[in-house]
């Protein structure tokens, strides 16, 4: 078992062969539809169109993030008692942690690392040639922030305990990942191997796709390139976790395009595969069928008429507002997600499944995917962050509901220290720097 651990490494590693593993929903095709490969997207983005999407990607994610981080991982039940039905963000009660919340109760629009993680691609992006996005100096430079951490933990001075906890916090959010980083810079296979094994307990997780947004953004209309660098990054990833990740990324990329609709981002899943996942032996590619689900549940469900409704159907208070074949439709649609899930909140195949369908569901309007996702429950904020980050992309900053937009800035900047229009004038400036005027992008 050990030996195939080390050659699971080496592949990660190197980027030349994809991982191939089993733990997959039922195949429903092992080889993609016919369907013609598109040209790549090489034109380049005006300044000004650039800077809103990109501030749409993190508005957009850092929205669905606020508005999932007061219901993170609870039922449908728990919701609708405690919040009814979620519309927008709201205030929440919860202590902190390194992954969730780094303070008690904050008021709605609070984030939680699924936004820090998007500021730290960011940061990381802004010391990078976006053309060649380097794994190790990915590792290196997150395991640089880790070690500034237990720094500033074992400076800090203070009689009361809130400090040393705070700063543990922030130390604790990059733990996981400092420990399989450290051996990845050094390049220590046997180690990296471990460490990876015990990433979060071992499991198969969607760590990749908290941050591969920001990948998609510094390779605009060039989503092939996007997944390729996303897939090099996705260095704490297993199995089609990987391919996950890079979709992410290029789905982020395809909105970009001056003319991208929701069947150009979407399709990036039926055609775009440089690993090779739809070669997959036994399984083809996962991600695909995923998608394939997801269209099947959106069909399924947008296909019940007022003739089917039951006689008994009770709409909950909360719900009063909602047309009835409108909310029989989405309790079918989560009903179906329910037999799909499996058994792990932040699986990544669930992860992808439930963001897919509520943006097939919703036919990419903003606020109902939202709607659709934290109502939905499990990990809604991780969901939303990513559904959020690919449609805040497509829309731009300035068709986002800019009644929510307000309190997202203002909360990020004034609670957490998180300046998301500067991030987006940080990556703008860059973007600048490494494609002048009379440069395009590379295919």
């Amino acid at each position: 078992m050990k030996y195939y651990y080390l050659a699971l490494c080496w592949i990660l590693l190197t980027s030349c062969h994809q991982a191939k593993y089993l733990n997959a929903a039922p195949a429903t095709s092992a080889t993609p539809p016919e369907q013609s490969k598109p040209k790549p997207m090489t034109h380049r983005v005006s300044k000004e169109v650039y800077y809103n999407k990109v501030l749409g990607m993190l508005l957009g994610s850092a929205i669905g993030d606020a508005m999932g981080a007061p219901t993170e991982m609870w039922s449908r039940k728990d919701i609708l008692v405690e919040y009814g039905f979620v519309t927008g963000p709201d205030t929440m009660v919860r202590t902190p942690s390194g992954e969730g919340t780094w303070q008690y109760n904050l008021p709605a629009g609070g984030t939680t690392d699924d936004t820090r993680w998007k500021k730290l691609m960011v940061e990381f992006a802004g010391t990078q040639h976006w053309q060649s996005l380097q794994p190790q100096a990915f590792a290196a430079f997150i395991q640089h922030r880790y070690l500034a951490q237990i720094d500033s933990l074992k400076n800090t001075q203070s009689y009361d305990p809130e400090p040393f906890e705070d700063q543990a916090r922030r130390m604790a959010w990059l733990q996981e990942w400092a420990l399989v980083a450290k051996p990845y810079v050094a390049q220590d296979l046997p180690k990296y191997s471990d460490a990876l094994s015990k990433f979060y307990g071992g499991e198969m997780t969607c760590a990749g796709m908290l941050y591969s947004p920001v990948i998609g953004a510094c390779l605009p209309t060039n989503p092939e390139k996007a997944y390729q660098q996303a897939y090099n990054l996705a260095i704490f990833d297993l199995g089609y976790a990987r391919d996950m990740t890079a979709l992410v990324a290029a789905m982020v990329a395809a909105a970009f395009e001056k003319k991208a609709t929701p069947e150009s981002i979407t399709n990036t899943i039926r055609v775009i595969d440089p690993q090779g996942y739809f070669k997959s032996r036994l399984v083809g590619r996962a991600a695909y069928r995923f998608y394939h689900l997801a269209k099947e549940i959106v069909y399924n469900t947008k296909a019940i008429t007022r003739h089917e409704l039951p006689d008994d159907l009770q709409i909950p208070a909360a719900m009063q507002a909602m047309d009835t074949l409108q909310y029989y439709q989405m309790m079918q649609a989560f009903a179906q997600l329910d037999q799909a899930n499996e058994d792990l909140p932040f699986h990544p195949g669930e992860i992808f499944l439930i963001a897919t369908t509520a943006m097939l569901y919703s036919s990419f309007d903003f606020e109902q995917t939202m709607h659709f996702i934290i109502n939905y429950g499990r990990d809604n904020d991780t969901v939303a962050a990513i559904a959020g980050a690919i449609l805040g992309t497509y829309w731009g900053a300035d068709r986002l509901p800019q009644n929510h937009v307000g309190t997202i800035i203002r909360v990020n900047q004034q609670q957490l220290g998180i300046d998301l229009p500067a991030l987006a004038a940080q990556m703008t400036a860059h973007y600048e720097a490494q494609f002048s005027s009379d440069r395009q992008t590379e295919p």
